[in-house]
């Protein structure tokens, strides 16, 4: 069952291209057109189920607030159609519907009855929402003397006191401190397990891949890409690091997972594998024990630098550790066309159970952001199994030496 359908749904506005125009327009005996029409969004379709979590990516500008706004009921449509069942409890723009002049308290009310929530249950949330925003005096304060992390606990709390049926966040949770972050994410967890159905705007790569089960990818107002999270996150990330000639392609592996490739191709992977200390090609690996990372790079063109990186993920796509030849001191200058170099990473396996992959990126200085020569998502993937050490939980293995002491 949708919750959510969106069937080719357009936004323009209008734009003149001096201040008289929508004057002309507006006198009874012109008929003439003095406007242009901006479309910040063109024939977007797609469904989301009950319970689903979908997250909305792209760059500023692709047309992901117009949606969110269109879909809370801010904002008609120019066309298409589209409906939302349920309540819905949407974190837009900050302060959004909040008055500065009145204080914390006086805006839960009116936010509160203006979601659908009766006076006589507002006032029984009232403590719970008080003690959710965490803001102390402030709530009985104007809301112009609050700072934009104090208005997003506020706003959060409000939003999500009474379970909705589709709640809508559009990148509020970015102005809040690390504590309320976690805080504010444990709370989508629990509504999402209640039954909500989430659509999340944010460009946080992780808190992405950690809560949706499905992304849209937005360009220029039109939907370019609908997938799994990993899979649509490393191609955004390809496009955001997209330069002159530089291609973002595809491909799916041996194991049937999709893999974004990208670069200029002045260098390029030729092979990558993972050892074990007899130099064994492996897909599974145990608890603590000595790896080596092994890529094969070739030079195409000349060049006066060289850098190869890499990061082991998580089964959600989620950086677990990541390092490259820059940051370890160890920069390859002035290669030539045609030659080949070998990278081998050393080091102990100190994960936990479970699916890893491996992405590598061949670019200069610091990041693939600066010249992007080679970036390849899923490079590698490969079990992690617990053999040998005493059981635990996590996707780290830090053993500690333990020392307990009984007094009296």
């Amino acid at each position: 069952m949708s919750v959510i359908k969106v069937e080719a749904i357009g936004k323009a506005y209008k734009q003149y291209s001096n201040r008289w125009g929508r004057l002309l327009e507006w006198l009874p005996f012109s008929s003439a057109v003095h406007h242009e029409l901006k479309w910040a969004l063109r024939d977007v379709s797609f469904s989301v189920g009950a319970g689903e979590a979908v997250g909305i990516v792209g760059l500023n500008g692709a047309g992901k607030s117009t949606l969110l706004k269109i879909l809370s009921g801010t904002t008609r449509p120019s066309t298409g159609e589209m409906s939302v069942a349920g309540r819905v409890s949407a974190l837009l723009e900050l302060g959004m519907g909040f008055h500065p002049d009145f204080t914390g308290r006086q805006n839960v009310l009116m936010s509160g009855l203006l979601s659908g929530i009766a006076q006589e249950e507002l006032y029984s949330l009232m403590p719970a929402i008080e003690a959710f925003a965490e803001i102390g005096d402030y709530f009985d304060r104007p809301l112009r003397v609050y700072s934009s992390g104090m208005q997003m606990r506020l706003a959060f709390s409000v939003a999500t006191i009474k379970r909705p049926d589709v709640l809508i966040i559009d990148e509020a949770l970015s102005v809040g401190d690390a504590y309320f972050q976690h805080k504010s994410f444990d709370r989508i967890r629990e509504l999402r397990t209640q039954g909500t159905t989430l659509l999340f705007v944010s460009h946080d790569k992780g808190a992405i891949q950690s809560i949706c089960d499905r992304v849209i990818l937005l360009e220029q107002g039109a939907v370019v890409m609908v997938g799994g999270p990993e899979q649509v996150m490393d191609f955004y990330n390809a496009r955001i690091a997209e330069r002159e000639n530089q291609t973002v392609r595809q491909e799916t592996n041996e194991r049937g997972q999709v893999q974004t490739i990208s670069g200029t191709g002045e260098a390029r992977l030729v092979g990558f594998s993972l050892l074990n200390e007899a130099g064994e090609r492996i897909e599974v690996a145990h608890v603590g024990q000595r790896l080596v990372l092994s890529v094969t790079a070739e030079v195409f063109e000349d060049l006066p630098e060289l850098v190869l990186g890499y990061v082991i993920k998580d089964r959600l796509g989620q950086s677990i550790f990541g390092t490259n030849t820059h940051r370890l001191k160890q920069d390859l200058k002035g290669l030539r066309k045609g030659e080949t170099v070998q990278f081998d990473f050393d080091f102990i396996l100190n994960l936990g159970e479970g699916n890893y992959s491996i992405a590598l990126a061949l670019h200069t200085a610091d990041t693939h952001l600066a010249n992007n020569f080679e970036w390849r998502d899923l490079a590698l993937v490969f079990n992690v199994v617990n053999l040998h050490q005493q059981p635990f939980v996590g996707v780290a293995w830090l053993p500690p030496t333990l020392r307990c002491q009984r007094n009296g």
